[in-house]
């Protein structure tokens, strides 16, 4: 509580009262040293750092606990200067309604006055609203008093300014409040009390009430206002009050009074009461917190408005579980209808109630799409939705028009029906269709005009002089122009009438007798029909008799002439005035003379009478009449159609003999144009084809053009575009000959030939009796139905000769003879006889085909302790010192020293021995053997060429040396030639038995053709062009040779070129003929280039691929051809290699120059073989692989530049590939091995140190260089990483994490032990040891009751009932289905008992039989769903959940007998049959036997 001191101006608290206030202070009072005590600071923006501005600091305790407050931050200005812009923000807070209880914030700030003096006195402050001036200044009155004063000049924050709005005073000012509680917002509420709504939640509710009870009766209800209602408005005329009465959903009720004006309150209710002199009106803004009843007496009248909210809305529903589990399903939302007062689903008729509720569309989506595993096999089918595909609009045809012309009606049905998987169609809920629109149930139908009478100009007069006739045609006209029925008779024009010439008649008109006498005088009897109801007579009858007295008869009717429709209506006799004319009369034409004779006589001298002028009987009762026009001559373009002459009975009206008709009096003929109108474009066709087929179903075929003639009189014809006449295009094909084939063979396609060559193959094909019915199927009979002979089933193929081709014979030996090396599978060619046998012939013949090439791995046996390299080294310039291995061929300049190491395992180097040529080696001068087992040569001269064998125990192996001597050829040693000066091998001399050495099984000039054209091209060397490529040597054998120790000084070229043996061999075997001229060059050249980018290597181990070495030169070399051997101008292809070195390569996008071995360690991206060629003409390019043309793919394909490109490089891409350039002087080739290895960690063999630790794994290419492994691999030390299991997610929902141990594993599967990690750094990256776990929300499923029993009926006296299933996080919010996914989803659907499902298959009796014997005949029954109890029938898919019986079978399925007595009809349309003479075709006379016996 305030207390204000008006002496000492001071103000003191209180808290002995329970209002509990929050008093900001006046913000701008703060000084600088307020602001330096807020600590609390966040990171300064960009903004504010350009502004000189601090960051906003943390926002303020908000000013209220509810009822809306205020909440505000600060920020400080850090320059001396004034800085732009506020220091204060401010923010809505605690926007919750206060309790009932609580009072109002304004009237309690007015109260705290209550113990503060003012002027003396004590006063009870009432607060005072709405002021217009300031309405954020405290204004209070004085209870009793009516004092007001200004309290304080403002209000606390987050006071209301006025009290129908939700503007909010801060610091003293008023700030605009939107409905969404935001400041400065615009939002608004609608009429509804939706915040930004549109009002259709609510509707406007007037009228006004009267009582019609007698003045004295006790009150009555005016109006009844529902719960939650808005702006309501009532006004009372009347001497009466008003009465209010509430009632809220539990039941509770209170009642009110109104009898003086203030604000009443009920059920949390305020009402506004004003009663004026002449009035009452009481407003509620509402809501009302119950529904309220307001009564009156019964002598006033009441007008009342309100807002009354819609109560039942339509409410969406989740989707409903997927129709399918897998392989493409759908899922539907639904609407239910939901009852806001009690927060329950109800019945859909409440929400129809109101107009302005529009019912949702259901919404459908695809759902499950992901295949079906194999290993279901089938889709689960969800129980609530037995049916698939998608729900549809199903409508029945059209009924009848309701009018035939003028525009009628016709309706159909439209409901909406399932298809369930095997085709049922079954009617279900409109809602599972209302994703799609619903087709119309109504249509306009003969909307065109009805037909109508059209009268044709008058024919001249029949009389050129005085009065005559004169005709014309009236035609039924329908909308189409045609001439056709269904128009009014008793409304048609009538077809003649009187004419009068002007020109007078000289002749007596008994002597004229004109043609149309007769009719003039029956005009002169008619009597028109008037507007005045008068008996028309009709025309007299024929006499009675032909002599003597008799009588005749006519029709006498009372008619009147309706003027509107110019129609004659029939009248009762009694509307006509006057006396109604005789309807009979006395007639009397000859006498009878009573003898036979004499009567003939008298008819015949009648007869005379009548052709002299007197009125017979035929022509009273017949005469000519129009009926209507032939059709006309033309269709289009101009034709005649005459007028149709009758000879009509007048009485009947019918058309009569034309004999009974005076054919003198006959009407003239008339003409007239018809179809003037040009001939518009139409189909025109020409004549049927024959039948493609003589039975069964066959077609025949005609033109059908668009065509169009230009004029009447023209006989030529254009074709235009089917589009340009008029639709239905006639049809160009029909079916014909509808009748069973006989049976007759069906042969098949030949098959393929069991060879392909050398004669004896066969091939087969099938042959089947088959039948071609009337309906186009085909059936299978067995092979006695058809003619006996039956075609051949199989014939001789592949009679010409087999060609040569390549054959695989067996593998060649290994190429080392211990340890791991590699096997050729050898080929030759081979051609095959008639008789099958097959013999050797020149490998030329195979030429054209690819020669197979195919190695495997083979291990003969572990080497004797001897570690060997089969290499050919040749020196290429002067060193002081080379080392070479056991295993290999060695070219080496004189007077070099070198050494020659016999690397062993397991055996001491002191008992080594060395034999030169076979025999024991002698220590010489310059040649000696140390104590470590090696061969050491000081200068090198011709005599020290020769074959070194090492001999260690039983393991032995051989070196060949030899000298090159001046002008780059070989030094050969005497001892190697014979007479005739070709080098031979001299066979050594057996020395001991127990060496064993009878021959030497390595060559000795095996290569030196190769050498010395290598040597030979060392002088076209050209040391400043950095062109090559590196050694194409195979992974397989990656032994390599053991470089200088001593230092040797870097040059451009290399010391020793080292070649794989197999890469030597491969020249040799491919190029038998020789190396010499161009091609050979060309190959010399390709080699000398490859060779010469392993420089640099002078130093390798064993085991260390060479691939990984770095060089240590310059860069490679490019070697030509001697210019002297080649012209200028055109020149063959070359193809060009860019600097490049072969090696592991570790990028995820590769490039490797052709002609360089490439080693995938690790999983690239793509790999690209570059091949660029140079030539005169330009060459094209080609690649192959393996010798085969190369098969590209998705994966593999070619570049524009002709290079090759491997995506996502594989095992199964490994091979070597060969880019060839061609032009028309020749072709140039050049490879590259691709070897993809798995990336695991390789270890050192054991030194020969008797080292018995176990072997490390190295971690990098690195430690290779440090300490160089043996050529010994082992399995033994393969080094990877293993993972454990993750452990359990640390929380279920929200965020947790996991979390498993990497530890780095060496050895064999099963005797594995854990080492340092950075053993398996080269493996590839460490796997991470944790990982975030179950990141979704906290939330759970949540259902809602279960609806009624009323779904589908799954069983006897069983249904399902639904209930709605959603996701719900902690704060009872729904959120989507998704953030539930990971638990188990509580079932929407279950079975329920009800009688609505007592349903049952109830299936009526059999029909006969259609046939009596065969296989034709079936019979059927009725089955319906019933009702059990009630025998009620119900729709069929009410008892779907029992299988439908079957409502047809066969029947009577026996053979018919062939005998006389068995010979009978098994079909009732035998008698067709036979009058369609069909009696001849077999399967009509097996099933009418007894109709077609005679046939």
């Amino acid at each position: 509580m305030l207390f204000l001191d008006s002496k000492s101006n001071q103000i003191t608290f209180s808290f002995h009262q329970s209002l509990v206030f929050r008093q900001q202070s006046s913000l701008t009072s703060f000084n600088q040293r307020t602001l330096k005590r807020k600590s609390s600071r966040t990171a300064r923006s960009e903004e504010d750092r350009d502004t000189l501005w601090d960051a906003w600091g943390s926002w303020s305790e908000c000013s209220r606990t509810c009822g809306g407050g205020a909440s505000y931050s600060l920020r400080r200005c850090l320059s001396s200067k004034t800085c732009e812009g506020q220091n204060i923000k401010y923010r809505t807070c605690s926007n919750v309604d206060c309790p009932a209880d609580a009072g109002d914030f304004r009237a309690q700030q007015c109260s705290a006055h209550a113990d503060v003096r003012y002027q003396g006195q004590y006063h009870e402050w009432l607060p005072v609203y709405n002021d217009p001036e300031n309405p954020c200044a405290l204004k209070c009155k004085a209870k009793g008093s009516g004092l007001v004063v200004e309290l304080a000049p403002k209000v606390l924050d987050g006071t209301r300014c006025y009290t129908e709005s939700l503007d909010m005073c801060i610091s003293g000012i008023c700030q605009i409040v939107g409905c969404d509680h935001e400041l400065g917002s615009t939002a608004k509420e609608d009429n509804c009390g939706v915040c930004n709504g549109d009002g259709s939640s609510c509707r406007l509710v007037r009228g006004h009430y009267k009582s019609q009870h007698a003045s004295g009766k006790t009150e009555d209800t005016v109006v009844v206002i529902p719960y939650k209602s808005r702006h309501v408005r009532l006004v009372l005329k009347g001497p009466d009050h008003l009465y209010v009465e509430s009632k809220t959903l539990q039941g509770a009720k209170g009642e009110l009074v109104l009898d003086s004006s203030g604000q009443y309150h009920l059920e949390n209710t305020t009402l506004d009461y004003q009663k004026l002199s002449d009035k009452e009106v009481l407003r509620i803004t509402g809501p009302l917190g119950a529904d309220f009843t307001f009564a009156s007496g019964a002598d006033s009248v009441v007008q009342y408005i309100y807002y009354q909210p819609i109560i039942h809305r339509w409410r969406e529903t989740d989707f409903f579980p997927c129709s399918v589990t897998c392989g493409g399903g759908y899922q539907l939302t639904s609407t239910e209808c939901f009852d806001l007062r009690s927060g329950r689903v109800v019945v859909d008729q409440y929400c129809h109630y109101y107009p302005e509720n529009v019912k949702p569309k259901p919404k459908l989506q695809e759902c499950n799409m992901e295949p079906c595993l194999a290993s279901d096999g089938y889709k689960q089918i969800m129980p609530y939705d037995l049916y698939h595909p998608l729900p549809r609009w199903e409508s029945s045809p059209w009924t009848a028009c309701s009018m035939s012309c003028g525009g009628g009606i016709q309706s159909r049905s439209v409901s909406c029906v399932e298809e369930d998987m095997q085709g049922i169609i079954t009617p279900t809920e409109e809602w599972k269709c209302l994703y799609a629109p619903k087709t119309s149930i109504l249509q306009p139908c003969n909307t065109f005009d009805c037909p109508t009478w059209l009268a044709q100009e008058w024919s001249p007069c029949t009389v050129t002089c005085g009065q005559g006739l004169r005709y014309r045609v009236v035609l039924c006209i329908d909308h189409r122009g045609l001439h056709a029925g269904g128009c009014n008779p008793t409304t048609k024009p009538h077809i003649k009438e009187e004419c009068l010439v002007t020109v007078p008649c000289y002749k007596s008109i008994v002597e004229a007798k004109p043609m149309w006498h007769k009719q003039a005088i029956e005009l002169e009897d008619e009597h028109a029909v008037t507007e005045e109801p008068s008996f028309i007579p009709g025309p007299w009858q024929p006499c009675s008799r032909t002599c003597g007295a008799g009588t005749q008869q006519r029709t006498v009717k009372c008619q009147v002439l309706l003027s509107f429709s110019q129609t004659v209506a029939d009248l009762p006799d009694d509307e006509c005035e006057g006396v109604k004319p005789a309807t009979s009369q006395p007639c009397y034409r000859t006498p009878c003379s009573g003898v036979l004779g004499q009567g003939k006589e008298s008819e015949k001298q009648g007869g005379e009478d009548h052709e002299e002028g007197g009125t017979p009987e035929r022509e009273d009762l017949h005469d000519w009449e129009y009926e209507g026009f032939t059709e006309c001559s033309e269709s289009c373009g101009g034709g005649l159609q005459e007028a149709v002459v009758i000879c009509l009975n007048k009485q009947t009206r019918d058309a009569a003999d034309q004999s009974l008709c005076e054919s003198s009096r006959r009407p003239p003929q008339l003409l007239q144009d018809c179809k003037t109108q040009p001939c518009p474009p139409r189909w025109e066709t020409g004549e049927w084809s024959s039948c493609s087929a003589t039975c069964g179903v066959g077609l025949m075929t005609r033109t059908v053009a668009c065509t169009h003639r230009p004029s009447r009189d023209s006989n030529e014809t254009e074709v235009l575009r089917d589009e340009d006449c008029q639709n239905p295009k006639p049809s160009p094909v029909q079916a014909c000959n509808r009748f069973d084939c006989p049976p007759m063979w069906d042969t098949h396609d030949w098959g393929k030939c069991s060879q392909s060559c050398g004669g004896g193959g066969v091939q087969r094909r099938k042959v089947l009796c088959k039948q071609r019915l009337a309906d186009g199927s085909i059936l299978e009979l067995p092979d006695t139905f058809c003619p006996s002979k039956t075609p051949a089933n199989q014939q001789p193929c592949a009679q010409q000769e087999c060609p040569p081709q390549w054959v695989t014979t067996s593998w060649s030996q290994c190429s080392v003879t211990c340890g791991n090396g590699i096997q050729r599978l050898q080929a030759v060619c081979r051609k095959e006889g008639e008789d099958g046998e097959q013999w050797t012939v020149d490998p030329k013949n195979c030429s054209l085909m690819a020669r197979p090439t195919q190695t495997r791995p083979c291990s003969i046996r572990l080497c004797d302790k001897l570690s060997c390299v089969r290499r050919v080294y040749v020196q290429w310039r002067k060193s002081k010192k080379l080392q070479f291995v056991v295993g290999g061929y060695a070219y080496v300049l004189p007077w070099t020293t070198m050494v020659v190491r016999c690397p062993t395992r397991h055996f001491r180097k002191g008992h080594i021995r060395w034999l030169k040529d076979g025999k024991p080696l002698v220590s010489l001068p310059h040649l000696s053997i140390t104590s470590f087992g090696y061969v050491k040569i000081q200068q090198v001269r011709a005599s020290d060429a020769g074959i070194y064998t090492c001999v260690a125990g039983r393991a032995q192996e051989h070196f060949v040396l030899q000298v090159i001597g001046s002008k780059q050829k070989l030094s050969v040693p005497e001892s190697w030639l014979q007479t005739g000066g070709q080098p031979k091998v001299v066979q050594p001399e057996v020395t001991s038995a127990a060496e064993g050495f009878q021959e030497l099984p390595i060559s000795l000039n095996q290569y030196d053709s190769i050498v010395e054209l290598l040597l030979k091209f060392k002088g076209s060397v050209q040391d400043d062009k950095d062109t090559g490529d590196k050694a194409h040597s195979s992974e397989k054998n990656r032994s390599s040779l053991e470089g200088e120790r001593a230092s040797a000084e870097l040059s451009s070229q290399p010391v020793v070129l080292v070649a794989d043996t197999h890469r030597l061999d491969e020249i040799t075997h491919n190029h038998s003929e020789g190396l010499r001229g161009a091609r050979g060059e060309q190959i010399i050249t390709q080699l000398l280039s490859e060779l010469t980018m392993t420089q640099g290597e002078t130093n390798e181990s064993t085991l260390h691929p060479p691939e990984s070495a770095e060089s240590s030169t310059r860069g490679p070399l490019l070697y030509k051809l001697n210019t002297k051997s080649h012209t200028s101008g055109p020149r063959h292809p070359i193809i060009i290699q860019q600097p490049t070195k072969a090696g592991v390569v570790p990028l995820s996008e590769v490039v490797v120059e052709v002609g360089v071995p490439a080693f995938l360690q690790k999983p690239v991206s793509s790999l690209e073989l570059r091949c660029e060629a140079l030539g005169n003409a330009e060459p094209s390019l080609t690649w192959t692989k393996n010798g085969k043309e190369l098969q590209y793919n998705s994966r593999v394909g070619l570049l524009s530049s002709g290079s090759l490109r491997i995506q996502s490089p594989s095992k199964v891409d490994e091979g070597l590939y060969t880019c060839t350039a061609t032009n028309h002087l020749g072709s140039t080739s050049l490879s590259s091995w691709l070897q993809i290895t798995v990336s695991e960690g390789e270890c050192p063999e054991r030194t020969t140190t008797r080292d018995t630790s176990e072997p490390r794994c190295p971690s990098s290419p690195s430690e290779h260089q440090k300490s160089p492994p043996l050529c010994f691999p082992s399995k033994s030390c393969l080094c990877r990483w293993q993972v454990d299991s993750w452990s359990t997610c640390s929380a279920t929902c929200g965020g947790g994490s996991q979390s498993r141990r990497v530890r780095c594993m060496k050895g064999p599967v099963g005797r594995l032990r854990e080492v340092e990690s950075q053993y398996c750094v080269a493996t590839g990256r460490r796997p991470s040891d944790n990982r975030l776990c179950n990141l979704l929300p906290c939330a759970s499923w949540v259902t809602s009751p279960w609806g009624p029993c009323h779904g589908q009926c799954v069983g006897p006296s069983l249904a399902t009932q639904h209930r709605h299933v959603y996701c719900q996080d902690t704060n009872n919010t729904k959120v989507p289905s998704r953030m539930c996914s990971g638990l188990p989803r509580p079932s929407s659907l279950k079975n329920c008992s009800t009688e609505a499902c007592a349903l049952s298959w109830r299936v009526g009796p059999w029909t006969q039989c259609t046939a009596t014997c065969g296989r034709h005949g079936f019979q059927s029954r009725q089955v319906t769903c019933t009702h059990r109890r009630t025998g009620k029938a119900a729709r069929e898919h009410h008892c779907m959940w029992r299988p439908r019986p079957p409502s047809w079978q066969r029947c009577n399925i026996l053979s018919c007998g062939r005998g006389e007595n068995n010979c009978r009809d098994s079909t009732r349309y035998c008698e067709k049959v036979q009058q369609l003479e069909l009696c001849p075709l077999p399967q009509f006379k097996s099933r009418c036997c007894h109709s077609c016996r005679n046939t």
